[in-house]
């Protein structure tokens, strides 16, 4: 049984989509042991506890830099015997420390087709930018910024009339069927990297 520790700081729909894909089989032979958050007030923490899941915060202010956070997280992490870290709207840049301590078992998900719009403002800069297809792209994480070797990816095209929260929403929606896939792709050892590229072995 696969180990995974859910990291994020906000709302948590990706979470709650994950759980859903647990519950339902479509992910099989894993279970989310842990959610992790930065904010106490995370709904993702909510979301945790409704289904019965331990979690616990990890603040900001409560370190002295960004090395010794990560420190700790790892710590936790592998005293909880992590097998897959997975980032639902986790808002901060990890150290190449942490990034060594789980290469090619920390997943992201993004709101853009990377390389385009990396960053926290990827749905808002592909609607100012005024491109006609965006999607979302889930990649494993690396030392840079929405950098990693991509896993999965699905375009969506942009309405005339979508403002940031519709697109968003829409986004959402790939997000949360994309995700899932990645995860029990990862979990049945499909995914191979090559350099920067992953296949999947189906």
């Amino acid at each position: 049984m696969r180990r995974i520790a859910i990291l994020a700081s906000g709302n948590g729909s990706n979470l709650e989509a994950i759980l859903t894909a647990i519950d339902s089989g479509q992910i099989q032979n894993a279970q989310v042991v842990a959610v992790i958050s930065d904010q106490e007030a995370a709904y993702a923490l909510v979301r945790a506890q409704k289904h019965k899941i331990p979690s616990r915060v990890f603040r900001r202010q409560d370190y002295p830099s960004r090395e010794a956070y990560d420190r700790a997280l790892i710590a936790f992490l592998k005293a909880e015997a992590i097998d897959l870290v997975v980032m639902a709207g986790f808002m901060r840049l990890v150290t190449p420390e942490f990034v060594a301590a789980f290469r090619n078992r920390i997943m992201n998900i993004h709101p853009s087709l990377l390389p385009a719009f990396p960053g926290t403002r990827g749905v808002a800069d592909a609607l100012a930018y005024g491109v006609k297809v965006t999607g979302c792209t889930v990649h494993f994480v690396d030392e840079g910024m929405d950098t990693g070797p991509i896993i999965l990816q699905e375009a969506l095209p942009i309405q005339p009339d979508d403002t940031v929260e519709s697109l968003q929403a829409r986004i959402h929606t790939l997000e949360h069927r994309l995700y899932p896939q990645a995860i029990d792709l990862w979990v049945r050892g499909k995914i191979k990297i090559r350099g920067r590229r992953c296949f999947i072995d189906e």
